[in-house]
């Protein structure tokens, strides 16, 4: 079979080394993480002729990244000086849309950082634009506790986990439907899920570490297993199911 394809959506950049003009793109250990999977990454543009759902037909899971920061009128407040949004003013809408979209289609979804943040964004809750300056989240490594019952834990498997944290904003008020099922020792909630859908949503960079442990890799890797499962059934033509395993 295939290497199961695995849509990630790019960041729409005014400056990338190489390139005269603007460019998009995605973080490097991002696509090596899937590709030590067994997955095959393709990096989505945020503009396209095509719906979301029909740019997901052919691929067999969304990853969703980190990047700039979520424009905070999407959840009503405005803009800190410290709030970087993206260059690209559609960015948000882009990857919300794309995430919508699978979690319909029942196309699995790993969200990271970034998406995540969005996620909690767009179920309707709101963030903390600054983290203190002397917060551990903003670029050290830290531990994090996963709720036993978890999906998470399960593809963990482990209850405690130490990440790689690398975001000076995070979730102020929880979305309505989302179930947080990981923190860090202050507090701070650092992964969700939403009951019933193929969907894994953490704060961290599970990418930055991966290559050497086999618990941040085993994110990827459920990604992919989970994405091999859903292209089974569309060759068939038949309909496709599934909640975190």
């Amino acid at each position: 079979m295939r290497p199961p394809r695995i849509g990630i959506t790019g960041m729409w950049s005014n400056r990338i080394h190489g390139l005269r003009f603007d460019g998009s793109a995605v973080s490097t250990a991002v696509l090596r993480s899937v590709v030590r999977a067994g997955g095959e990454p393709m990096m989505l543009f945020a503009e396209s002729a095509l719906s979301a759902e029909e740019r997901l037909e052919g691929l067999g899971g969304l990853l969703v990244p980190g990047g700039a920061d979520v424009d905070p009128a999407r959840y009503g407040c405005v803009s800190d000086p410290a709030t970087v949004p993206a260059d690209f003013a559609a960015q948000d809408q882009f990857e919300a849309d794309m995430m919508a979209a699978a979690m319909r289609s029942g196309v699995p979804v790993l969200a990271i950082c970034r998406g995540f943040q969005l996620l909690n964004v767009e179920y309707g809750g709101s963030l903390v634009q600054d983290l203190p300056i002397e917060s551990r989240h903003r670029n050290a490594a830290h531990p994090v506790a996963i709720a036993p019952e978890s999906s998470l834990a399960e593809v963990l498997g482990m209850t405690t986990i130490s990440v790689s944290s690398y975001h000076h904003q995070a979730i102020d008020r929880l979305g309505r439907g989302l179930r947080a099922v990981g923190s860090a020792e202050d507090g701070i909630v650092e992964a969700v899920e939403v009951p019933g859908a193929d969907l894994i949503a953490v704060q961290w960079h599970p990418e930055d570490t991966a290559a050497g442990d086999a618990q941040q890799q085993a994110l990827f890797d459920w990604l992919i297993r989970r994405a091999a499962l859903h292209a089974i059934p569309h060759e068939g033509s038949t309909a496709s199911s599934g909640r975190a395993a």
